[in-house]
């Protein structure tokens, strides 16, 4: 999808470490955590799914997500559904390219940063860019919804 778009980018490998999260992933490339973008694949209470793309050292506020979409509660997808949905397996989310096209969520402070780091489809695989070209391909919904990890 990147390239298709003429999107400039950077790919970076690491050895994946099952729980080691986005931690483990900043540590190994010698990056700030913060600049490491996470896709989270949420549902509403009606069971809408939707991604969410959060800082690496920071965590959804839910009840402030659901407040912002205008629903009752906002919940983590199972790891079944949310490989299910993307085509990706938990771990490996990338925002670019899933199976089903979901509406997409980004926490606003994410446009400040000058490059971000976004998973590109498989474990321990991550691709660098400026975070207005992910928002000029992903249109996503600009949210402020960060709380302390």
């Amino acid at each position: 999808m990147l390239r298709q778009h003429a999107v400039a980018f950077t790919h970076h490998l690491y050895e994946y470490l099952d729980h080691g999260g986005t931690a483990h992933g900043a540590a190994t490339l010698g990056i700030d955590e913060h600049n490491l973008i996470k896709t989270l694949v949420m549902e509403d209470d009606e069971k809408n799914p939707l991604i969410i793309l959060m800082h690496g050292d920071r965590q959804v506020s839910t009840k402030a997500l659901a407040r912002s979409l205008g629903v009752k509660t906002i919940t983590p997808c199972t790891t079944q559904t949310a490989n299910r949905l993307t085509g990706y397996q938990v771990g490996g989310i990338s925002p670019l390219g899933t199976r089903r096209s979901l509406p997409v969520y980004m926490e606003s402070s994410i446009l400040a940063l000058p490059d971000i780091y976004v998973n590109g489809g498989k474990r321990g695989f991550l691709v660098s860019l400026r975070p207005e070209d992910l928002r000029c391909l992903l249109h996503p919904l600009l949210v402020e919804v960060a709380i302390p990890a």
